[in-house]
This record gives C-alpha cells, structure tokens and sequence, in this order.
C-alpha cells in the first residue's frame, strides 16, 4: 500500500511541488487520476476526504488526515517528514518561498486562464516576471548561495525551499526556454541552485517520470497553448 493518495490533474504544475516533496523523501504514493478527482469535485462537499475546491489534496494513509491547498500541503508534509528547519524564523521563510511560488504559477497563467496571453500582455508581464526571480536571488545572496555551493536559506542539505524552487524554475524552464533565458538573465545563482538540487536523484526520476507521463504538458488547456505562442514567437 502506497504512502499517499494524491489527487492533482495529469499535468506537472501545481501538484509537482507536492509529488517533488514525496520523492525527494522517498514515499511512495498513489495518483488518484483526473476521473476520480472530477467525481470529487463535483459530488457532495460532505463526501470528500477534506473540503476542497480543487486539487491538489492529499491523503496520508498511516495518519487517516487528508489535507488541501498546496502551501497547507507542503506545511504538513515538511513538518512531518522533517524537512523545515529548526528556527521559527526559517521555517516562515520556507513557507514563505512555497507561497511565493504558487503566486508565480498563479501569475504565469494568468489565474488559472482568467485571461489568455498576447504579445503585449506578455512583455509587460516580463518586467513583474523578473521582479520574481530577483526575490529568489536576493533571498539566496543574503544567506550566502554560490553558483556551486549553498543553499536558498543557508544549511548543509536542500530543505522544503530548495525543493519547491528547484521544481518551479526546473520544470517551467525545461518547458519554455525563453523563460530559461530570463531566469539566466536575472537570476543566475537561482538558476545554478535549481540545477544542482535538480539532479538530486530522486528530483530527476520525478522529473523523468513526468517527462513520460505527461509529455511537454505543463498546466494544460487554452492557457497553456497561449503561453507557447506568446514565447515561441
């Protein structure tokens, strides 16, 4: 029996952060699949596990607790499986980078496709997109991350913070090269940093296994396919 039961759709957007956690400590875990996540959302609120609005959730068998909303996730994943620092202080500063980065996924598609992207709505979202990149470097620096050494919040070993942002910047700038470029551009220890912690094996069997699964797929949809024409043009 797996660890885990994660509900999150097909693709490795949102619910990557949480299957990158559960790899990176060596869980096993069970995907539910888009079918069962439908009949959850669409049944009665007193039948799910937790209430919810949408995926990601997750169910930890041995505990019988199930838990949505991906920060509120991480929290509970980190804090059980000992992945957050010691101090009040750099744990905030984790979850911190975690909410961080559901608003950068939020902001690049547009609130989940509210609107679609065209060239002008995209190049005046560059200057915000570099604005974002710069916090991660600025955390970084301040605690002393190098191209080849360091971590985001200091320490010896990746924590929740170098997990969540090696998974955001990996798996968007694997997809989309010309945000690779922005990201060398603004932010090149940030960059490094997502490299090195990428290769963690376990990180790069997840991200071959989503390679795989889900092919150059990375939210899905109309604004996923707005995305590629604004940045392949």
């Amino acid at each position: 029996m797996s660890d885990y039961d994660l509900y999150y759709w097909s693709v490795p957007f949102r619910g990557q952060f949480v299957r990158a956690v559960l790899a990176y400590a060596d869980k096993s875990w069970t995907e539910c699949g888009d079918a069962a996540i439908a009949k959850l959302m669409e049944g009665p609120v007193e039948n799910m596990p937790v209430p919810f609005m949408g995926p990601p959730l997750l169910i930890d068998r041995k505990a019988d607790f199930a838990i949505a909303e991906t920060p509120a996730i991480i929290l509970y994943l980190g804090e059980t499986l000992h992945l957050l620092p010691t101090t009040p202080a750099l744990r905030a500063l984790s979850m911190k980078i975690v909410n961080d980065a559901n608003d950068v996924i939020d902001d690049i598609t547009l609130d989940g496709g509210r609107e679609m992207w065209t060239q002008k709505s995209w190049q005046a979202f560059v200057p915000r997109l570099r604005k974002w990149m710069s916090l991660w470097e600025e955390t970084g620096r301040r605690r002393g991350l190098k191209a080849e050494t360091g971590f985001l919040l200091g320490g010896k070993a990746p924590g929740i913070a170098d997990i969540v942002t090696a998974t955001l910047w990996s798996t968007m700038t694997e997809r989309f090269p010309a945000i690779a470029t922005i990201l060398e551009d603004t932010a090149p220890l940030t960059a490094a940093l997502t490299r090195r912690v990428a290769t963690v094996p376990a990180l790069a069997a997840l991200a071959a296994k989503a390679r795989q699964d889900y092919g150059d797929a990375y939210c899905g949809g109309q604004i996923e396919a707005s995305l590629r024409r604004v940045l392949n043009a």
